[in-house]
């Protein structure tokens, strides 16, 4: 594989340099007359080497700027101070959702924040629990923010989940049941849940 000696060199398919009287190929592309924007890039002018080094030279990407305006683009942080429209105070209007109009049914975002908070003030949800309790609850796949309505809920939900009745029969699952069941009646007697 040969590698081109210029960065930026395009194959020029038949384009010819676009500066006035140069039959030279047109195999390097500049800023054309339409400006970037909305709709893309904009429209490339094409030179050869020559006159993309002369365009090069008398470009200046600073030209109709105020010297605030120069200095704030040459800002490390220039750009990131923008607002995402979705988290201004305007957020809903003209068909825009607003964050908080997001639904969460499953509280996923809201039960993580949750947990952050629990963390970062050192209240750890687990302490309440001796490690058997802990390790019930996490046969029975809860966490330890867990309350008596969610683990009879919890509890409910497994049974029918496993029980032979409703696998037709199948007993492959007795093992799974049985964990189940011995991990409720150690956590519905657990001073937690009294």
């Amino acid at each position: 594989m040969t590698r081109d000696r210029f960065q930026g060199r395009f194959e020029s398919r038949g384009r010819l340099c676009q500066a006035p009287r140069c039959a030279e190929a047109g195999e390097f592309r500049a800023p054309g007359v339409r400006p970037s924007g909305f709709d893309g890039p904009g429209e490339y002018r094409w030179f050869c080497l020559d006159h993309v080094r002369e365009f090069n030279a008398g470009y200046d990407w600073f030209e109709g700027m105020s010297a605030d305006e120069i200095l704030h683009a040459q800002s490390p942080v220039a750009g990131w101070a923008t607002e995402s429209r979705t988290f201004r105070a305007d957020a809903g209007v003209d068909g825009m959702p607003r964050w908080a109009d997001f639904a969460d049914p499953l509280d996923a975002i809201g039960a993580r924040a949750a947990g952050v908070k629990r963390r970062a003030a050192g209240n750890s949800e687990w302490a309440r629990f001796t490690p058997q309790e802990r390790e019930a609850l996490n046969a029975m796949g809860l966490g330890g923010d867990t309350d008596r309505h969610t683990l009879r809920r919890r509890y409910s939900e497994l049974v029918r989940k496993y029980h032979p009745d409703r696998n037709g029969g199948d007993r492959s699952y007795e093992s799974r049941l049985q964990r189940v069941v011995e991990a409720y009646q150690l956590l519905r007697k657990a001073r937690v849940f009294a």
